[in-house]
Parts: C-alpha cells; sequence; structure tokens
C-alpha cells in the first residue's frame, strides 16, 4: 500500500543532495514520508551542533504542507557509506533516494563512491539523482 511507504533521502547538504530532496517531493512524495519540526528548535540544533541549511529547511516545509506528508529527519555520525546502509535497516526504508556529485573515475578510485557503495550494499532499491551541470 502506497500510505506505508518509508522513503529515506540521504541528505548532506550538497547540491546534487537537494537535486535528490527535490526529486523525492517531486516523485515520490503522496502522504507517504514520515514531522520534522524538532529540528527548527534552538536546542536541537545546539545538541547535535549542526548547521542548518534555509533552503533545505523551507523545501520541506513547502513539501509537508502542500503534500501533506509528515517528515522526519534522523542525524548519522560516522562514515557515510556505512551509515546509510545503517539507516536503510534502522528505519526500515522501502527506497532510498541520494545524489551523485559524480566524481570523475580517477577520484571515484582513489576515494571510493558512497553512492556506488550504498548500491551495492543497501538492502532496498536506491534512485540516484545525477547532478546534470557537474562537469568532469
Amino acid at each position: 500500500m502506497a500510505g506505508d511507504r518509508r522513503i529515506g533521502v540521504a541528505l548532506d547538504f550538497s547540491k546534487s543532495s537537494k537535486l535528490a530532496l527535490q526529486w523525492s517531493i517531486d516523485n515520490l512524495a503522496d502522504k507517504a514520508l514520515i514531522p520534522l519540526t524538532e529540528l527548527r528548535l534552538p536546542e536541537v540544533v545546539r545538541q547535535y551542533d549542526v548547521e542548518l541549511d534555509a533552503e533545505v529547511l523551507d523545501l520541506l516545509d513547502t513539501a509537508s504542507r502542500q503534500k501533506q506528508v509528515a517528515i522526519v529527519m534522523k542525524i548519522y555520525w560516522g562514515d557515510a557509506r556505512e551509515k546509510l546502509c545503517l539507516a536503510v535497516d534502522d528505519q526500515r526504508l522501502n527506497s532510498l533516494v541520494m545524489g551523485s556529485r559524480g566524481l570523475s573515475p580517477l577520484k571515484r578510485i582513489l576515494l571510493g563512491s558512497v553512492t556506488s557503495y550504498v548500491v551495492s550494499h543497501a538492502v532496498c532499491p536506491i534512485t540516484v539523482i545525477k547532478d546534470q551541470d557537474f562537469k568532469h
């Protein structure tokens, strides 16, 4: 049932992750995402020592109102590859949407790709949104 889907969006506030968030809202939000009002509370922001992105919060607020979805944010610390796969399990996600920076082949070999790792190891379907403006 569509209303029971749990969709995750990997968000590090980079341009490609914001594109993934926007794509998810436009294409997947149908009362299926799960409220994030606590993240606007100053004590919560201090507790997690995160710097909020006003553009992302506005996007989430608008989506919450217009699409009538509830949005939850979960913060994980550590290696993004491992933490994203852990989040899929912890949050029992039906799918995960991620942005891709489009690393050059050399950088991908040297640094590894978070997206490639998650696509290979996560136990749910992964949708990758590429930044069309990225030039190698």
